[in-house]
């Protein structure tokens, strides 16, 4: 499904004294291909509720708009990589129950997903609303979303707006669609782009970053 974003605002960093971010006059339309989304996280970005940013442009949202960034991937993506001074609270979490039914799902979820992926068996975060609550008291702090792919994210800000965040922002498209230098402090093993990638998908990603480092130095 492709999502187009009317309400795109650009940020330059060479103008640090403008106005805050919803003022400002630079609009562009851009087009972000999510696998799925609900209808109610569409319409929040769409009518600019929630306001989509760029991952190129998220840094000028935090220094110059005033953005926190929310990192909501669970923790084993986050501890690959992360944005320094990031704040998280993760959307998914692991499932820890190990009943038949569960166990006979996990083990379905290894071999067609987590064999390829390195995802976990994972269940929605029954306290994510609580915990941001706990870190970000001040429902009307402005808070910039984000997670691998844009997704996820999605449904957090979502639930945010539900619960009464009146200024979310939204990564779009996620780290994924991070380049270099979109993030000038990431720390951790790993690039942001990468981070959400796992199993036997990661060591296809390493040979193919292998093979074009030859083809660049042949």
């Amino acid at each position: 499904m492709e999502i187009q974003l009317n309400h795109l605002h650009t940020f330059s960093s060479s103008h640090p004294k403008q106005p805050p971010y919803a003022t400002y006059p630079h609009h562009r339309t851009t087009t972000v291909k999510v696998h799925s989304v609900s209808g109610n996280a569409q319409k929040l970005i769409q009518s600019g509720t929630v306001v989509a940013i760029l991952p190129k442009e998220a840094v000028a949202a935090i220094d110059d708009g005033g953005y926190k960034l929310l990192d909501i991937r669970p923790e084993w993506e986050r501890e690959k990589s992360r944005v320094k001074g990031s704040m998280h609270v993760p959307l998914f979490v692991q499932d820890m129950d190990n009943g038949p039914i569960t166990l006979l799902k996990k083990w379905v979820h290894f071999g067609y997903i987590g064999l390829w992926t390195g995802q976990y068996f994972t269940m929605i975060n029954p306290d994510f609303v609580d915990q941001v609550e706990k870190m970000v008291p001040d429902k009307s702090t402005k808070l910039l979303v984000a997670c691998g792919e844009g997704l996820r994210s999605m449904m957090a800000t979502s639930k945010l707006h539900k619960n009464g965040y009146i200024n979310l922002g939204w990564l779009a498209g996620g780290f994924n669609r991070a380049i270099d230098g979109d993030f000038p402090e990431v720390e951790g093993p790993e690039k942001l782009q990468y981070a959400t990638i796992g199993g036997v998908s990661y060591y296809f990603l390493k040979l193919l970053l292998l093979l074009q480092a030859v083809g660049k130095n042949n």
